[in-house]
């Protein structure tokens, strides 16, 4: 449990009225921000409040109470109502929920959050991912080598594959600040919401908010044509219009970076083919084989190293002559092999993953094997035997 010290706050409300100006501006303080400056202190990823429950912070993985009673259904109201803008609340009122930034202010430090706002059983709730204030680089991350190259391609895409809470929007952050510090281009984000902010190197950035800076995602993606980007980060590919409109940037000489909901490299292939009829999958195999880069997998795991809380297992699949092939002639079931004895193209899978951050004592053996693809595999590495050649398993 949390100590009450991390809430020991006195807040000074002075109204219901809107009190975000923007997610730069300054703003008055608001009751609820006791609770995410207790995320801030106990290094929580993330913040829960949910009525009939005390505010709980997830950290390294663990959920945490803080140390109060439970809130609530008219304390909830009085909490988080007063977080909406005149925009998000009717974005609330149509949808059941909505999505914003959020800044809170820590010993003179902004912090910021991406919110989600919601319904359930006809309750106020809130769910608060923290942001952290500076973009961590590959080595700080433990990401695998290689990422490198798939930041210095002049166009074509780049997906970020897991589930919700995998790390995936810090991942493409530090991507895009690989670029920021070592070209001079123009990186242009579409978020919804902007999550981290870039601080310009050697790159001009630009970051536009879906719903604040820009009405929505199509409209936002017109006015792309037409400022010059050389990189884009377009965020989830959620349906057909997103990825095509993603791919169609990527034909047209931009390198760009999204995300996607899917538990591999391989099976993403599947996920994008979901989003359009069986028609089009033939000239979406070729769109995808010719323009895609790289697609890298993740998920998050806690660490056993000392002052490190959790770190990435990710497979990374390049689309080297033989990914094309296999995707080319639908045989996805190959992909994995493929990946497998793909190293000097800088493929990895899980497995080899999963050896690399046992051998940096990073993680332990349990861990390991509970999130390990193929036990039998992960065992053959552990005891030294390659299996990266071809016919190996």
């Amino acid at each position: 449990m949390a100590t009450s010290d991390a809430l020991d706050h006195t807040i000074d409300l002075s109204g219901d009225e809107d009190l975000i100006q923007s997610f730069t501006g300054e703003r008055e303080e608001l009751e609820v921000d006791k609770y995410f400056r207790a995320c801030v202190k106990l290094e929580g990823s993330d913040l829960h409040m949910k009525v009939g429950q005390p505010p709980i912070v997830r950290v390294d993985g663990t959920l945490k109470q803080l140390n109060r009673g439970p809130v609530d259904r008219q304390e909830m109201v009085d909490l988080l109502f007063p977080m909406l803008t005149d925009r998000t609340r009717v974005i609330f009122k149509d949808e059941g929920g909505c999505d914003f930034a959020y800044t809170v202010d820590v010993d003179g430090t902004s912090w910021r959050f991406r919110v989600n706002m919601l319904q359930q059983l006809g309750s106020l709730g809130l769910v608060a991912r923290r942001v952290n204030n500076y973009i961590p680089t590959f080595e700080k991350l433990f990401l695998p080598d290689g990422l490198e190259k798939l930041c210095q391609y002049d166009q074509g895409m780049v997906l970020l594959a897991g589930v919700t809470g995998s790390g995936k929007s810090t991942t493409i952050a530090s991507m895009l600040d690989w670029i920021n510090r070592h070209y001079k281009k123009h990186i242009l984000t579409l978020e919804d919401p902007v999550e981290f902010v870039f601080t310009e190197a050697k790159s001009l950035i630009n970051q536009r908010e879906v719903g604040m800076d820009v009405k929505d995602f199509s409209i936002a993606m017109k006015h792309a044509v037409r400022e010059d980007p050389d990189v884009m980060l377009v965020g989830e590919m959620r349906d057909e219009e997103s990825f095509m409109t993603a791919i169609n940037a990527a034909e047209t000489g931009h390198l760009v970076f999204g995300t996607i909901h899917a538990s591999s490299a391989s099976t993403t292939i599947g996920r994008i083919l979901d989003l359009f009829p069986d028609s089009m999958h033939s000239a979406i195999r070729s769109a995808i084989a010719f323009n895609m880069k790289g697609i890298i997998a993740q998920k998050l795991l806690r660490s056993i190293k000392p002052g490190v809380g959790r770190v990435p297992t990710c497979e990374v699949m390049t689309f080297s002559p033989t990914i094309r092939k296999l995707i080319l002639e639908a045989e996805d079931e190959k992909l994995p092999d493929a990946i497998r004895i793909g190293a000097e193209d800088g493929m990895q899978d899980f497995t080899m993953s999963l050896k690399s951050l046992l051998d940096k004592e990073l993680i332990d053996r349990p861990t390991a094997f509970e999130v390990a693809p193929n036990r039998e595999q992960l065992k053959m590495v552990i005891k030294g035997i390659d299996v990266s050649e071809p016919g190996i398993l």
